[in-house]
C-alpha cells in the first residue's frame, strides 16, 4: 500500500468546488481517470495504492464496477452544482493496480457510465492498463467493442530475471501474443518498460529494448527504477540484499533506448515517451502535463477541477462506506495557489517536447537561460525561437533545470 495522503483541508460532504473554479474550467479538457486498486500480488518496488486479496478487509472486486459507477454520477452533480461548465470525457484512463483482474465487461460498464453522465468527446481516447497475464484474445475484443481504444500492457522487461526481481508473474514470451490481440481487435498498444533494477545490465536492458522493437508498438513508456520508502525494495536495499539503482548506468539505459527508438521511428515526446505520431501519444497523460482538468475515481484517487485538488479515502472498504452513503469519498483537498502553479506548470511544461514559451516565464527564470544553454541542456534553435525545449542532456537532468527556473 501506499504512503500517507497529502496534508490539506477536509473535504466537504457534498463535494461541491468554489464558484472560482467554474471559469478557470470552462477553456480546458477534461479527463477521467479510473483507479482500479486490486493486484494478483505486490511487487516489491510498488509503492502506489493497490491491495491483494488477503487486505481488502471485506470490500470485494464484484462491486467495484457498481462503486465506480455510482461515484461518476456523484462527479456529475457536484460539477453541474458547483456550475463548472458541462464537457464531455476527452480522455479516459483506467489504471491500478490491475484494472483487468476484473470481468472485461465490469470495464465496458464503467466506461458506459462515463458515457452516460457525461459522454465522450468525438474521437476520445479510452485507456486501460493490463498485465500481460491477465487478458486473452477474447477479453481484449470485448474492450474494444465496449469501446475501449488503447491498451498499455505493463512489460517491464524481456529477461525473466529481471522480471523476477521487479516481482512481475507474466512470462516474457506472452508478450507477442497479447500485442497481436490487441491490434486483431483494433486496439492502440502501448508496452511499458522499467530500466535500472538491482542486477539488471546494459544488456539485458538491450534486449528489453529490441524486444520491444520486434513488437512495433504504438507508443513505448520507459521509466528509471525509484526506490520508494515503505517498499520491499526500499528494505532489501537498506539491508544490503540487492544493490541500490546507478544512477549513471540508468543514464547509459535511458540514452540507449532513445537512440533505439529514433532509430526506428519513435519521437518522444515527453521525457519518459516515446511514439510513432501524435496520433499515438498519450492524450490522457498529455492532459496532465498540460494542466488539464481531470476527475480521478476510486479509492486513493486524485483530481484536479479549477485551482482545487482532492483525494479519495485509500483502502477500499472506506471508499465503499462513503459511496454507500452517498457523500463525497474525499479525504481532503487543497487549493492551488499562483506560486504552486506556476511551479507546477514549469515542472510539467518543461518535461514535454513542445517546452515552455520563454515570454511566459519569469524575469528570474528568463535569466537562467542563457545558463542552460552553456550547460547543454536546452535547445539553441527551439531557445532561438521563444521556446524552451530540453536536449537529452536535459532530458535526463530535468529536475535540476526544474530547480534552476524555479
Amino acid at each position: 500500500m501506499a504512503g500517507a495522503l497529502p496534508l490539506g483541508d477536509p473535504a466537504p460532504p457534498d463535494g461541491l468546488l468554489p464558484l472560482a473554479d467554474a471559469e478557470l474550467s470552462s477553456s480546458r479538457d477534461l479527463g477521467l481517470y479510473v483507479h482500479v486498486p486490486f493486484c494478483r500480488v505486490r511487487c516489491g518496488y510498488c509503492d502506489f495504492n493497490t491491495y491483494t486479496s488477503g487486505e481488502l478487509k471485506g470490500a470485494r472486486p464484484s462491486d467495484y464496477a457498481s462503486q465506480a459507477s455510482a461515484e461518476l454520477r456523484f462527479a456529475a452533480d457536484v460539477l453541474d452544482a458547483s456550475g463548472v461548465v458541462s464537457r464531455p470525457f476527452s480522455t479516459v484512463f483506467l489504471g491500478g493496480g490491475t484494472p483487468t483482474m476484473l470481468p472485461a465487461a465490469d470495464l465496458v460498464r464503467m466506461l458506459g457510465t462515463a458515457r452516460e453522465v457525461a459522454g465522450l468527446a468525438e474521437g476520445a481516447e479510452v485507456t486501460t492498463e493490463a498485465n500481460p497475464d491477465s487478458v486473452d484474445e477474447r477479453y481484449l475484443a470485448e474492450l474494444a467493442e465496449g469501446g475501449f481504444t488503447r491498451v498499455s500492457f505493463g512489460m517491464q522487461s524481456a529477461v525473466p530475471s529481471v522480471l523476477a526481481t521487479l516481482d512481475r508473474t507474466h512470462d516474457p514470451e506472452r508478450i507477442p501474443h497479447v500485442v497481436r490481440w490487441a491490434r486483431a481487435a483494433g486496439l492502440q498498444v502501448s508496452l511499458d518498460l522499467i530500466y535500472g533494477a538491482p542486477g539488471e545490465t546494459l544488456d539485458d536492458w538491450r534486449r528489453s529494448v529490441d524486444a520491444v522493437l520486434e513488437n512495433g508498438p504504438d507508443h513505448v513508456s520507459a521509466y528509471a527504477l525509484i526506490v520508494e520508502q515503505g517498499t520491499r525494495l526500499a528494505r532489501q536495499i537498506r539491508t544490503g540484499s540487492v544493490p541500490e539503482p546507478d544512477d549513471d548506468l540508468q543514464a547509459d539505459m535511458y540514452e540507449l533506448a532513445d537512440d533505439a527508438f529514433a532509430a526506428h521511428g519513435y519521437e518522444w515526446y515527453e521525457v519518459s515517451n516515446w511514439s510513432r505520431s501524435t496520433g499515438t501519444r498519450s492524450r490522457h497523460n498529455l492532459g496532465y502535463w498540460l494542466g488539464h482538468d481531470w476527475w480521478g475515481v476510486g479509492p486513493g484517487a486524485h483530481s484536479h477541477v479549477g485551482a482545487t485538488r482532492w483525494w479519495n479515502v485509500k483502502h477500499p472498504s472506506a471508499y465503499a462506506s462513503r459511496i454507500a452513503e452517498g457523500v463525497s469519498p474525499a479525504a481532503g483537498r487543497e487549493r492551488i495557489g499562483a506560486a504552486s502553479a506556476e511551479l507546477e506548470r514549469i515542472l510539467l511544461l518543461t518535461r514535454v517536447r513542445e517546452g515552455i514559451a520563454l515570454s511566459s516565464l519569469l524575469p528570474t527564470a528568463r535569466r537562467e537561460v542563457a545558463g542552460l544553454l552553456a550547460d547543454g541542456l536546452v535547445d539553441p534553435a527551439a531557445a532561438f525561437a521563444g521556446t524552451l525545449t530540453l536536449t537529452r542532456r536535459g532530458r535526463l537532468l530535468a529536475d535540476a533545470v526544474v530547480r534552476r527556473l524555479t
